[in-house]
């Protein structure tokens, strides 16, 4: 079989996720094919998606007929759906995970309701990794104020963490920061970092889809020009970041003793503006030491005209730099405030596919029992 255009990214040190996770995936057996033909080595899942698969089609329908004889409360009816789906996803992927320990991840989100709750979050992510219980299993928990304390405590417990709903630098580096001085303390209890992990969830499409709204609004000449820049730059300016982080003398103290970096790995890479190349996200944020977790579509448009062109990720950075400290303040557009509207519009976002999904399952449960 020829090499694939994914596979050639691959090739380059960037790990090609699936952002979806389904009982079909698994039961088709399309994962595996995805596994062997498209180089996937990763899935993520989040509420929005468990909601999507569970409402349509019968998949669940046996399980919840047998949860409905012990269990009734539309949460933990859940979990265990969502459980069942990862587990089998987390068998598949061992053999990858056992060939290389920083891939073959599967990860599940924390309750999103959870998200401003710090101790709630963090027994929750404990819960969630007792519950599995397998080396290849990420627990998703966004990078929000009160998410950050949650991340550092659940690394100093030694459980692998995935910092997910990262849209600005400066909680980018709140992120390391707490993978940093979470390892630190774990070390400092004994532990051994060399079986710790994480990964940087940094949002892209989102971010321009925000700034480009705003910039039409703005409307001059000057302003519609830098529509579609944002995103990419944000991006490259995190993985400039992360290379500054993962370097110097506390990270090579930690280093010398297993540790690995916290890699930035680059989620909602669909392009939502048509009018974009619809493997934009994909084509200028390669580089090593990163993970792009893709839906199906970009997975299969990259798989048929996707273009490996070195490392652009580490492009234009002084273009990048320009652009957030000087043009866009020129025009009128606030990054702080595109970033910070984007991460409590995320959370809201999870947080309404959560219920919705609970209502899901609830009238599962009454069309099952039926």
């Amino acid at each position: 079989m020829a090499e694939s255009r994914l596979h050639q990214l691959s090739a380059r040190g960037q790990s090609v996720w699936i952002d979806y996770l389904s009982r079909d995936l698994l039961q088709t057996g399309e994962l595996k094919r995805m596994i062997e033909e498209d180089a996937v080595v990763g899935v993520t899942s989040n509420p929005t998606i468990f909601q999507k698969a569970i409402s349509h089609g019968n998949a669940y329908d046996e399980q919840l007929k047998e949860l409905l004889e012990h269990e009734d409360d539309a949460k933990e009816i859940f979990l265990h759906l969502a459980v069942r789906d990862v587990e089998n996803a987390l068998d598949l992927l061992a053999p990858v995970h056992e060939d290389n320990a920083e891939d073959g991840y599967v990860s599940i989100e924390v309750d999103p309701t959870l998200a401003y709750d710090t101790k709630a979050t963090y027994a929750e992510a404990i819960r969630l990794h007792q519950w599995i219980d397998r080396p290849n299993l990420y627990v998703k928990i966004p990078g929000t104020e009160p998410g950050l304390q949650a991340i550092e405590d659940c690394i100093a417990d030694g459980r692998s963490i995935n910092v997910t709903l990262l849209f600005s630098l400066q909680m980018h580096e709140r992120s390391m920061e707490a993978y940093v001085h979470g390892l630190e303390r774990f070390v400092e209890g004994g532990g051994d970092p060399a079986n710790v992990r994480s990964v940087a969830s940094f949002f892209v499409s989102r971010v321009d889809t925000e700034a480009d709204k705003r910039l039409g609004a703005i409307g001059s000449e000057e302003a519609l020009a830098l529509r579609g820049k944002l995103a990419i730059a944000n991006a490259r300016l995190a993985y400039e970041n992360y290379k500054n982080v993962f370097s110097g003398e506390r990270w090579e103290a930690l280093e010398a003793k297993g540790a690995l970096p916290q890699r930035c790995l680059w989620a909602s890479t669909s392009t939502k503006n048509p009018e974009y190349r619809d493997v934009l996200y994909v084509e200028e944020l390669i580089g090593p030491h990163t993970v792009n977790t893709m839906p199906e579509e970009t997975i299969q448009a990259f798989q048929d005209h996707g273009e490996v062109r070195g490392d652009t990720v580490e492009n234009d950075l002084a273009e990048a730099h320009r652009l957030l400290e000087e043009q866009l303040p020129a025009v009128g557009v606030d990054y702080d405030d595109v970033v910070a509207s984007l991460e409590k519009e995320g959370v809201e976002k999870f947080s309404d596919s959560f219920a919705e999904l609970l209502d899901g399952v609830r009238a599962k449960r009454e069309t099952v029992a039926a």
